[in-house]
C-alpha cells in the first residue's frame, strides 16, 4: 500500500488558495457502520508486522509469512537486524500472528523478533526492532509487549510519533498489571486491554484512557509452537484482535490516517455504534 502525502507541502501551514492539495479523498457516510468500515474485507493488500518473539513458519493457523527478521545487540553494542533463522522462541509471537490471520486472512504477515526464550528482551533491542519496522513502512505493527523502564520512554515516544506521522498504525498492549509501562500509554498508538466475551469482533471504546479499547483476551485459543494450540488470557491476545480489525479497515479504506482509523474504531465500537 502506498502512503499518501505531499513532501513539498509544509505540515505547519497551508498556502493561500491551495486547499485542494489536502483533499481527504474519502466519502464519509452519514453514519459510519461496520459494514462501511470493513464489511467484506479480508485484509488483502495490508502489511502487518508482528513485533514479538518471532513466528513459527508453516503453522496451520498462521500460514505464509512475507518475511522474518530478528533484532539483536552486537558485541560493539549496536543493534543488528538480520534474517531470522530460529523462528519463535516461546510461542507468544505465533499466537498473536494466528489471531491476526483469523480476522484478516489475506493480510501480509511479517515477523520482527525482539524477544528471546522465556519472553526475555532488552530495551535497546525493542527500540532497534521497532525503528527498523517503522522504516519498512508497514501499515500495522502489533506490539503485544511493553517496557516498564522509564529511560526508554522518551525514545519510544519519538518512535511512536514518527510511526503515526508516517501512517503506520501501532497497536500496543496495555500491561497486565497496574504498572506504568510503554508504549501503550502514548496517545499516538492504539492501546488495548482485554474483555472476557467470546466474540472476536466485540470491541469496546474506553472513555477513561489511557487504555482506549477493550477486545477479546480471556480464554482465547491461540496458535502455539510445534504446530499446536493453547488457551491463553491476557491483553497480549486482545491486541491482535484490534490489529486484525484495523487491517480489515485499511484493506477497504487504504487512504485512512491513524487519526481517522481511531475515529472509525470508536464509531464502530460495540458500545458506541457497532453491532454487538
Amino acid at each position: 500500500m502506498s502512503h499518501l502525502g505531499d513532501p513539498s507541502l509544509p505540515a505547519w501551514s497551508l498556502p493561500a488558495g491551495e486547499a485542494e492539495r489536502i483533499e481527504i479523498g474519502v466519502e464519509w457516510p452519514e453514519r459510519v457502520t461496520r459494514d462501511w468500515a470493513f464489511g467484506g474485507a479480508t485484509g488483502e493488500g495490508v502489511r502487518v508486522c508482528i513485533l514479538d518473539s518471532g513466528i513459527e513458519r508453516g503453522h496451520p493457523l498462521v500460514g505464509e509469512l512475507e518475511g522474518s527478521v530478528a533484532a539483536a545487540k552486537t558485541e560493539e553494542g549496536h543493534i543488528h537486524v538480520a534474517q531470522d533463522a530460529e523462528g519463535d522462541l516461546c510461542g507468544h509471537g505465533t499466537a498473536c500472528a494466528g489471531i491476526v490471520r483469523s480476522l484478516a486472512p489475506q493480510a501480509s504477515l511479517y515477523s520482527v523478533r525482539v524477544l528471546g526464550a522465556g519472553f526475555k528482551g532488552s530495551g535497546p533491542v525493542l527500540l532497534g526492532g521497532l525503528r527498523w519496522a517503522i522504516e519498512q513502512g508497514f501499515d500495522v505493527i502489533n506490539m503485544s509487549l511493553s517496557t516498564t523502564k522509564q529511560k526508554f520512554a522518551s525514545l519510544l515516544h519519538e518512535l511512536a510519533d514518527s510511526a503515526y506521522f508516517r501512517r503506520t498504525m501501532l497497536v500496543a498492549s496495555a500491561h497486565n498489571m497496574p504498572v506504568e509501562s510503554y508504549p501503550w500509554r502514548f496517545s499516538s498508538v492504539i492501546s488495548v486491554g482485554s474483555h472476557d466475551q467470546a466474540d472476536p469482533y466485540a470491541y469496546y471504546y474506553n472513555p477513561s484512557p489511557p487504555v482506549e479499547f477493550f477486545a477479546r483476551g480471556v480464554d482465547v485459543e491461540v496458535a502455539w509452537t510445534g504446530g499446536g494450540r493453547l488457551v491463553c488470557t491476557g491483553n497480549s491476545f486482545a491486541t491482535p484482535h484490534i490489529a486484525g480489525i484495523v487491517a480489515l479497515i485499511l484493506a477497504k479504506h487504504p487512504e485512512l490516517t491513524p487519526f481517522q482509523l481511531k475515529s472509525v474504531l470508536h464509531l464502530t465500537a460495540t458500545n458506541v455504534g457497532g453491532e454487538s
